[in-house]
């Protein structure tokens, strides 16, 4: 068990969970909190050569662009609408500027890279996944970059830099938000999606809550942690934004872990009902963080 805070290093923590990686193995993890920075943390986490196994499934959708199931083939009709809603929180009206450049960390398959490159933008992509890194670079017709690569990239090189679900996979944290100050141009953008563990859906599924996807999932934010950790490392935090399709989504899979009947129709009902509260308390399921670049004084 690691019980020390991966980014604070603060031992201040203690257990705010424990749990399963329902979706793969089933190995009992634990998620801990610190009482410091407000993160939660996934421990143990797997080892760096280990990692890699949590994700070998045909099920790990955002790498499988096969529509096999019904669920699969909803999940992939959502995700073409969610890649505008993407777009438009992140850039906003359409670029007709080709120097304008967007840096997506984690692009996946590259269907949204695909549609800012439609949009007229300057596009880079990362993606750890040597499957989805060869399918993005088909459909984009340009190299993808791996993890290692980042640190190569120059200083003050994007104006916007994306990472939708993806700050909570990543190994060191410290060493992450280093690169994206630095290659970040000045008065860049940083946009993050990230679950909220303060949702309805979170309360509603406690363990069982699919958005942990224990150990794929590090880290877990919310807006205390999110300003805690980025305002110390030259970030403003400016605006955040619900990405509202993922209730429904994670309502779903967390529904299939409890091995319920109907787990389609539950999970939509409950996806509504965290959706309407969410309207009163902010608390989305999923959260897009928008951040500016600032000088350092």
């Amino acid at each position: 068990m690691n019980n020390k805070c991966p980014w604070c290093d603060s031992e201040n923590t203690s257990q705010f969970l424990k749990l399963k990686d329902y979706f793969l193995t089933q190995e009992e993890f634990a998620i801990m909190e610190c009482h410091d920075c407000k993160l939660l943390f996934t421990s143990p986490f797997p080892t760096i050569d280990k990692i890699g196994d949590y994700y070998k499934s045909e099920n790990y959708l955002s790498h499988n662009e096969e529509k096999k199931g019904f669920f699969a083939k909803i999940y992939n009709k959502v995700k073409r609408i969610n890649i505008k809603n993407k777009f438009k929180i992140s850039v906003g009206q359409k670029i007709n500027n080709s120097s304008f450049s967007l840096l997506d960390i984690g692009c996946g398959v590259g269907d949204f890279l695909y549609y800012a490159k439609e949009k007229g933008c300057n596009i880079t992509g990362i993606e750890p996944n040597e499957d989805a890194r060869k399918v993005a670079e088909s459909k984009l017709d340009c190299k993808i970059l791996t993890p290692e690569e980042l640190k190569d990239l120059p200083d003050n090189s994007f104006d916007i830099i994306t990472m939708w679900h993806v700050l909570e996979h990543v190994t060191d944290l410290n060493t992450e938000i280093h690169h994206l100050r630095r290659l970040l141009k000045k008065e860049g953008k940083l946009v993050l999606a990230l679950p909220n563990y303060k949702s309805y859906d979170a309360e509603y599924y406690k363990e069982k809550w699919a958005a942990y996807d224990v150990p794929r999932h590090l880290y877990h934010f919310s807006k205390e942690s999110i300003r805690n950790i980025f305002e110390k490392n030259n970030f403003q935090l400016i605006d955040i934004k619900p990405l509202k399709w993922d209730s429904f989504y994670i309502s779903i899979l967390s529904e299939q872990y409890l091995k319920h009947k109907n787990c389609f129709t539950k999970g939509i009902l409950t996806g509504c009902k965290s959706n309407r509260k969410a309207i009163k308390t902010n608390e989305w399921s999923s959260l897009v963080y928008i951040l500016n670049k600032q000088l350092e004084s």
